[in-house]
């Protein structure tokens, strides 16, 4: 059994980016997380003891976003590497950060960073 915590569409308003304007003004960005992990216990239990907290595994993600960096590729790392710390028992972090409206010019939704990490 596969047992996967979906948390879709997380938005947070943050400084990341190389430019001066993003690093002033911010932006809003939007993290979509999947997390995999033996979790069968809690598929018997229905005990939290069990399970990931899905309002801790959101609190971390919030913590990581609140610092600043220039790329979104080193927001997605730190986020993975903070998660894997506080749940040791993740086997497999599966992340999409995305800038919304990137200030590049263009008509453009979003701009996008895949990370996908199996511990």
């Amino acid at each position: 059994m596969t047992t996967q915590i979906i948390l879709r569409a997380m938005k947070f308003y943050a400084y990341h980016g190389v430019a001066p304007q993003e690093t002033r003004v911010g932006n809003t960005f939007v993290v979509d997380l999947t997390l995999t992990a033996p979790l069968e216990g809690a598929v018997r239990s229905d005990d939290l003891e069990d399970t990931i907290n899905y309002a801790a595994v959101y609190a971390t993600v919030k913590r990581e976003m609140d610092i600043p960096s220039k790329l979104l590729e080193h927001v997605a790392g730190r986020i993975t590497r903070a998660l894997k710390e506080n749940f040791p028992t993740i086997t497999e972090v599966d992340l999409t950060l995305s800038k919304l409206n990137p200030p590049f010019g263009g008509d453009v939704h979003s701009a996008s960073v895949r990370l996908k990490e199996a511990f």
